[in-house]
């Protein structure tokens, strides 16, 4: 934090409140970069590039605020995981089932459904179903917090202000009829500003991308390398165009896909298991049924 201007500033030749030399030079040189000022958000972005090129500002800088600015046209219903991609658990399942459900997912907070998925009537805690193994007669209702629904038009900026001022981490998203159109987290929109933040999800000590999961399926990073995947599904996709499935997948969708999406590649399904910073990070991968292997472009 900058002091309060001193007399001895002052003194020097520096108007009362006037930034000291160096940063008024860098305040200045950033003026004479957009000066006349952009017109447009996208020439405000360009300008934002050049500032980097010359070295006026890093390029982490830079990047959070193309995020910043980009951010502001963008709602909930853009960044949000759609409804049938959600992972939920049901009120009514057994703790096996319960326990199956978080472990497989991953997920630190849930939303719990009755009757229907579209019925949420709360949000579970995974932490909190240690207390169901330790008094397992403790109702699960009793454990719920209460869920937070938003629009799909309501504002990122303004979303995340409510997720700082309420303590909420996720949010569930409803359309224009009042339907359950899907969920937001506070990562989510944070990752718009700042690009991918590492989870539970992320290597670790330079691990490989590709995993086992305990349903026999295998979990493969967005950015492993095509001959990798060939390597280990026997596959023959082809790395010519492209260096890594991630980039291979979302040419065939002609776009970034979404959490949940599936494409099928040469007899393998690519499902989005997680998306970050306009990149697939995961993906889960299993093998094509039969019937469905005839009708494969890959």
């Amino acid at each position: 934090m900058s002091d309060l201007p001193s007399a001895r500033t002052h003194k020097a030749g520096g108007r009362p409140g006037s930034a000291p030399p160096a940063q008024r030079s860098l305040f200045q040189k950033l003026m004479e970069l957009v000066s006349p000022g952009p017109e447009s958000r996208d020439e405000l972005i360009e300008s934002l590039a050049d500032a980097e090129q010359k070295e006026l500002i890093p390029p982490e800088s830079r990047m959070m605020l193309e995020g910043v600015i980009r951010m502001a046209d963008m709602t909930a219903g853009d960044v949000m995981v759609a409804a049938p991609h959600m992972d939920q658990l049901d009120i009514d399942a057994d703790y096996d089932d319960l326990l199956h459900g978080v472990i497989a997912t991953g997920h630190s907070r849930f939303p719990v459904f009755e009757d229907r998925r579209e019925n949420v009537i709360g949000i579970l805690m995974a932490k909190d179903l240690l207390k169901l193994q330790r008094s397992p007669d403790l109702n699960l209702r009793t454990l719920l917090r209460p869920a937070v629904f938003v629009p799909e038009s309501k504002g990122l900026n303004e979303l995340l202000r409510d997720f700082r001022s309420n303590r909420n981490h996720l949010a569930i998203v409803i359309d224009e009829f009042g339907s359950t159109a899907g969920l937001i987290t506070i990562e989510d929109v944070l990752e718009e500003i700042v690009g991918e933040i590492e989870d539970e999800f992320d290597d670790k000590d330079g691990e490989s991308g590709i995993y086992t999961l305990a349903d026999g399926s295998q979990r493969v990073a967005g950015d492993v390398e095509i001959e990798a995947v060939n390597e280990t599904f026997a596959s023959t996709l082809s790395s010519v165009d492209f260096d890594t499935i991630g980039g291979l997948v979302a040419h065939e969708l002609g776009r970034v896909p979404r959490r949940g999406e599936a494409v099928t590649l040469d007899g393998l399904v690519f499902t989005v298991m997680l998306t970050r910073g306009g990149a697939v990070r995961w993906f889960k991968v299993t093998r094509a049924p039969e019937e469905a292997l005839g009708s494969d472009g890959g």
